[in-house]
């Protein structure tokens, strides 16, 4: 797609960017779409996913379909009104309710599974159903979801489940569902579904508190597909073989799940991710499955970069038929990026295209997308239909967005959605940005640090964590995963680092003082690091499905090694620097 801008600069030193390319026209009736595309390919996989004994077991158009008019009458002929909740991991069953929700004319709520397995008072779970009053609760495992139906107040939501036999509570068999008879009903349903109806609701990362709800109509989410495709979606291929770990009920996994199956392409669902014992299945699917497009989270970029560099089969077959690859842009780093490019070029003899996915659950999914030449990370330009407000805030700009793809607000929540819009309608990301050629826009933008993420030192300097950590991370690469930035209030800046097993302690105490010797001033120079045993813990929120760190979780977990890094005494473990 051509780079073509209408900027508007405004006295305030406000700047407003849209593209001039018109966004192209889509239809919102996305369970309409679904029934065409799989009449078209009925006998095509839709979705394989690796059975007990380690083959791929396909599922059909055809046999997707039928499962979710099955699906679909069940919850036609459920008298009580309500959503979904859907409770289950990324399966051919989620798929089939996620679908069937909607095209019943009832909202889908996709939840993580790690909300029930958390035990204790599943705080976060209960909050949810308490909001979103389901009227059907699909739960796939027991195994992971028991405990938790059992302890909480489901509000009278009908369960169903694989194996009802392990409840303690009523619920229906999945297979029960899929018996149902189906009638007219089913299309009927279908074809009265309008733009404005709600489709989904998706929850927020939860980060600074419990969950908001974030109601998303068929128009958010069409409109949203539309701009994605027309940036880059002949680039992607999405009707041919696709092979993907993100969560789907997050935006991102949402989107790569929706845009695969309206397209006719065939989803490999990898039952892994970017984290501990778990990144191995990745590697092995990677190695059988060759795929055009790539899509992946930051940490999960620098966890194959070093596999890649490892790895000739891997290397290989990655490499066979990529033409694009996108990243969350907001953090990575550009050192991964030049070694993910240097790969490429030593395997293929060129350079392959690498985008960024800029967006938020509450705007469906990606925004901004790099769709032009570009060697610089960054979060791109806005997607055709979406106007992005630049505010100032000092050398840089708070991100904010308008258009067809952005929810009207929060559920139930009228003061949360009134702060995190302006007074002309545009969502207040919370993201900072800075042009990467303030004299051409055309070049693109870069994240520049999340207002969330920045703190002030007992001193009242403020530390700016997006930026720094980045800087960070690119220095102590590729000896050290991830960190977090510590502390509010704290009289010096500390750091607390997941380094790789074979990292030598030494290298990156020498990295950490160069890294302080190029910096000008106090609250960008690390004291204090030190080097954690325990990986992230998802069950303790440190660490969310897509792979980013929650630092404030972190950090309230790890009070004792907080405390040990500002000690008065450090003990032999903390790393003082100059």
């Amino acid at each position: 797609m051509p780079v073509d801008l209408e900027v508007e600069r405004r006295t305030d030193g406000a700047i407003l960017i849209t593209s001039k390319v018109p966004l192209r026209p889509y239809e919102p009736n996305i369970p309409a779409e679904f029934a065409r595309r799989a009449a078209v390919s009925a006998d095509k996989p839709a979705l394989a996913q690796r059975g007990m004994g380690g083959e791929w077991v396909f599922t059909t158009f055809a046999q997707l379909k039928r499962d979710m008019d099955a699906a679909t009458q069940w919850l036609l002929d459920c008298p009580r009104p309500g959503p979904v909740l859907i409770l289950a991991g990324n399966t051919p069953a989620f798929a089939v309710m996620s679908f069937a929700a909607q095209a019943s004319g009832r909202a889908a709520c996709p939840v993580s599974t790690t909300y029930a397995a958390l035990g204790g008072d599943y705080g976060r779970l209960a909050h949810v159903i308490a909001k979103v009053r389901p009227a059907v609760i699909f739960a796939e495992d027991t195994l992971v979801a028991g405990g938790a139906l059992e302890a909480l107040d489901l509000g009278g939501a009908q369960i169903v489940t694989g194996d009802p036999a392990r409840l303690g509570k009523p619920a229906v068999a999945y297979g029960s569902v899929l018996a149902t008879p189906v009638t007219p009903q089913v299309a009927a349903s279908i074809a009265a579904l309008k733009p404005q109806d709600r489709a989904a609701l998706m929850l927020t990362s939860g980060s600074t508190g419990l969950p908001k709800v974030v109601p998303i109509t068929f128009d958010n989410l069409a409109a949203n597909s539309a701009q994605c495709q027309q940036t880059i979606g002949e680039a992607a291929g999405w009707h041919d073989v696709m092979l993907d770990w993100l969560p789907w009920h997050h935006a991102a996994g949402a989107f790569v799940l929706r845009t695969t199956l309206l397209e006719g392409g065939t989803l490999y669902i990898d039952d892994g991710k970017p984290a501990p014992g778990l990144f191995e299945t990745s590697i092995r699917n990677l190695r059988e499955i060759a795929v055009s497009y790539f899509n992946n989270v930051p940490l999960g970029y620098a966890m194959l970069v070093d596999a890649l560099e490892t790895d000739p089969v891997l290397r290989r077959t990655f490499f066979a038929k990529m033409r694009l690859m996108l990243y969350g842009g907001a953090g990575l780093s550009q050192t991964v990026y030049d070694r993910l490019q240097a790969l490429a070029v030593a395997e293929t003899g060129c350079r392959i295209m690498m985008t960024s996915g800029y967006g938020m659950t509450e705007t469906v999914s990606a925004f901004m997308v790099i769709h032009f030449p570009t060697d610089k990370v960054g979060i791109g330009l806005p997607a055709p239909g979406t106007t992005v407000k630049l505010q100032p805030a000092g050398e840089r700009y708070e991100v904010r967005a308008r258009g067809p793809n952005v929810t009207a607000g929060y559920l139930d929540e009228p003061e949360k959605t009134a702060l995190a819009f302006d007074e002309e309608g545009f969502y207040r990301t919370g993201d900072l940005a800075v042009f990467h050629d303030p004299a051409d826009p055309t070049q693109g933008l870069a994240f520049a640090g999340r207002a969330a993420e920045e703190f002030k030192l007992s001193s009242g300097t403020w530390v700016y964590g997006g930026a720094l950590r980045d800087g960070l991370l690119r220095a102590l690469s590729p000896l050290v995963t991830d960190l977090v930035l510590c502390d509010d209030g704290r009289p010096y800046l500390g750091v607390m680092l997941w380094a790789k097993p074979d990292a030598n302690r030494d290298e990156i105490g020498r990295r950490l003082a160069a890294f302080n010797a190029g910096q000008h001033g106090g609250a960008a120079r690390v004291k204090r690091a030190l080097l954690l045993a325990e990986p992230p813990n998802a069950n303790a929120h440190e660490i969310s499905d897509k792979g980013t760190i929650n630092r404030r979780a972190v950090i309230d977990r790890r009070a004792g090694e907080v405390d040990r890094l500002f000690a008065e005494a450090p003990d032999a473990g903390v790393m003082v620097l100059g």
